[in-house]
């Protein structure tokens, strides 16, 4: 799984969300990894993708997309 199979992220209070364009949606949860959990959410809204996944810059923490289906 690829960027370009993936057709929405955002962010909530706990987790980030990813929406697949074939309509499919996972979820990883903030409490799960000590970099997401420990920051703010200005920090948790500050990513970039690349081409397997999501990394924050600021706080070093990479997930890739197949992560969020497995």
């Amino acid at each position: 799984m690829n960027r370009d199979d993936v057709s929405k992220i955002w962010v909530t209070d706990s987790s980030i969300w990813v929406e697949l364009k074939d309509g499919r949606k996972g979820e990883e949860r903030f409490d799960n990894y000590r970099n997401l959990r420990n920051a703010n959410a200005d920090q948790r809204k500050n990513f970039v993708l690349s081409h397997f996944g999501i990394h924050w810059p600021e706080i070093d923490e990479d997930l890739s997309f197949d992560g969020f289906f497995l």
